[in-house]
């Protein structure tokens, strides 16, 4: 049995700050930094400000802590995610732009690394969290469904427009021939 961490006084008011804002979140990702300069690390902060996502740089055992007591799966607060160089992603809108963000991140640039993460309460290994940033957007997959639904509707009209354009077609051509017909 691993002995159980004490909390200096002092870090107690920041573990229990921390497990709050755990609680709250949507999604809290928690990414391998290492080798990510101060320019880079400036840019991605603001490119997830602008989502409604905060990045900031905690301590493992304080995470781990806050994880015990933030209700959130124990899973994404084991020792094997929580190692090194981490930093957490906190979003309390959207849980998969935060990630999507990342993982364009990780991809264009070779740095940084998924270690674990909480989404929408479920947890998610790097594997995953990889996988959800491959993912189409929110707004995207809305469009999707609301075209599958009114392609049928579309489909619908036209077929009931047809036989009253043909109808409207002939009736035309019929007046036609009949004036022709008549100014003779």
């Amino acid at each position: 049995m691993t002995p159980k961490a004490t909390i200096k006084p002092e870090k107690k008011y920041y573990v229990n700050s921390l497990a709050e804002t755990l609680k709250s979140a949507k999604s809290a990702v928690f990414v391998d930094y290492s080798g990510l300069g101060v320019k880079a690390q400036q840019e991605l902060k603001k490119t997830l400000k602008n989502v409604g996502s905060n990045m900031f740089v905690a301590k493992n055992t304080l995470l781990k802590l806050a994880g015990e007591s933030s209700n959130l799966p124990k899973e994404a607060f084991e020792d094997k995610f929580l190692s090194g160089q981490t930093a957490v992603v906190i979003s309390e809108k959207d849980p998969v732009i935060p990630v999507q963000i990342l993982g364009k991140f990780i991809k264009d640039n070779n740095i940084m690394a998924f270690k674990s993460g909480v989404v929408e309460g479920s947890f998610q290994d790097s594997e995953s969290l990889t996988k959800i940033s491959k993912l189409p957007g929110k707004q995207e997959l809305q469009a999707n469904v609301i075209g599958a639904i009114a392609a049928p509707m579309y489909a619908l009209v036209g077929s009931l427009n047809t036989p009253a354009q043909k109808l409207l077609y002939i009736l035309s051509e019929a007046q036609k021939n009949h004036n022709l017909g008549g100014d003779n």
